[in-house]
């Protein structure tokens, strides 16, 4: 049961392009639906704790062709 926020907010994440972009990458990947969601939930909830480790905000950044984010500078005299 602990799991199912972060599957529901992947899912509703699916709207999102970069979301869209990361979840397309892992379907063509070989992945199938669920796993590709699991994988999204996963990554959402890593950048959630790199939000609140580093006191940031999310800023969506563009993805690239391969479905991924450019790395964010890190905040100034962190």
């Amino acid at each position: 049961m602990a799991g199912r926020p972060w599957f529901l907010s992947a899912f509703a994440a699916l709207g999102d392009p970069v979301s869209r972009a990361y979840y397309d990458k892992e379907i063509a990947q070989g992945k199938q639906h669920t796993q590709a969601l699991l994988c999204l939930a996963r990554r959402r909830a890593g950048v959630l704790f790199a939000m609140l480790r580093d006191g940031t905000f999310y800023e969506p950044r563009p993805a690239t062709a391969d479905g991924v984010q450019e790395e964010a500078p890190s905040p100034a005299g962190r």
